[in-house]
């Protein structure tokens, strides 16, 4: 008979929890394992929320584990560490992004790319190497081994160094990767949202030109203005800009077309998909073969280029735009952050807000 989640480890632990496809969550109480001699364990004091937790909250791509402990943006202090940890001690700041697991040998793991491992195990709703369900950031303690945790830089504020663990690598790989960080390139980014509005400031501080393409009017004075971005387009209104850009950062989760966003680009122009509509896109072929264009995507990225990012972020005093809330809201902000009701990222103030129930 399998045991309930409080009883399969010897350490109590205390969060947030998803039921069923309703996607809300309540008080959670379950239970982590003994730090390993290569685990390091940490007092979680901040966790960003991102569109994947409400995504799984509800059950919207068929695979979540109930209960479920969401969150996989957690930042913390290490409270303990295992007896083979070299790169963390007791006190350090670190972080937590998407995985805390993968096989360590297959060609992506080999290639500090194990974020494409097939054996990846997610931060939550995955399967340990010992069978147990994995659970999220939205809690009060963590233990992951140390292959995984990023070490989170003196100068980065820590409610803010959460959302770039998921959203921040998300658009700083595909411009590291797609050779979109040189200066003086000209690069547009769809979508002004968690992804998008720190892709325009990665864009900024690599020496880009940017634009910001969105559906709604409403966002031109936050991107020219608060985020700095060089001229801005609705997205129904992009002909006087047709072959105008290097590449294009596409940050929409919706159904849209890409026609008229690779009518955008340049001769060797990208197009590069960072979110991930339901439905299959349309693509045309013509527009690709007149300009040798080029369609491609990308997917967080490995250990190594994330805490590369975070060091870069830190250096160029780049931080996301968040709104700080208590546990206890976490259901209305999953409801704002359905109608993107939120400049431009939630992150629970987790060591301050979150207390267990007796």
């Amino acid at each position: 008979m399998s045991r309930l989640p409080e009883e399969e480890h010897p350490n109590k632990a205390f969060g947030w929890a998803a039921r069923d496809t309703s996607g809300v969550l309540s008080p959670f109480k379950f239970s982590r394992r003994a730090a390993g001699e290569k685990d390091v364990s940490f007092k979680v004091l901040y966790c960003g929320i991102c569109h994947t937790d409400l995504h799984n909250a509800k059950n919207e791509w068929g695979k979540t584990l109930y209960p479920l402990v969401p969150g996989h943006e957690v930042v913390g202090e290490v409270t303990e560490v295992g007896s083979k940890v070299q790169k963390f001690k007791v006190g350090d700041k670190v972080g937590v992004g998407c995985m805390v697991g993968s096989c360590h040998s297959c060609d992506s793991c080999t290639n500090n790319l194990e974020n494409y491992c097939p054996k990846l195990i997610a931060t939550y709703g995955g399967k340990y190497y010992d069978g147990t369900v994995t659970y999220g950031g939205f809690s009060d303690t963590m233990v992951v081994d140390e292959h995984f945790i990023i070490r989170i830089p003196h100068n980065l504020p820590l409610d803010a160094a959460g959302p770039l663990l998921c959203a921040g690598i998300t658009v700083y790989s595909p411009l590291r990767f797609y050779g979109l960080d040189k200066p003086d390139l000209h690069i547009g980014v769809v979508g002004l949202g968690g992804l998008g509005h720190l892709a325009v400031k990665f864009a900024k501080a690599m020496g880009a030109k940017v634009t910001v393409i969105s559906t709604s009017i409403n966002k031109k004075k936050a991107a020219l203005e608060n985020l700095g971005a060089d001229s801005f387009f609705v997205s129904r209104e992009l002909q006087a800009a047709n072959g105008t850009l290097d590449g294009i950062i596409d940050t929409v989760s919706a159904q849209h077309p890409l026609l008229p966003l690779l009518g955008l680009l340049k001769t060797h122009g990208k197009l590069v998909l960072v979110g991930a509509p339901e439905k299959p896109l349309e693509l045309p072929a013509f527009p690709l073969l007149q300009g040798r264009k080029i369609i491609g995507g990308s997917l967080i990225e490995g250990i190594r280029e994330t805490q590369e990012m975070i060091d870069y972020a830190a250096k160029q005093s780049i931080k996301p735009d968040i709104e700080i809330i208590p546990i206890d809201y976490v259901n209305t902000a999953m409801e704002r952050l359905l109608k993107a009701d939120v400049k431009y990222r939630f992150v629970i103030d987790i060591g301050n807000m979150l207390k267990p129930t007796s």
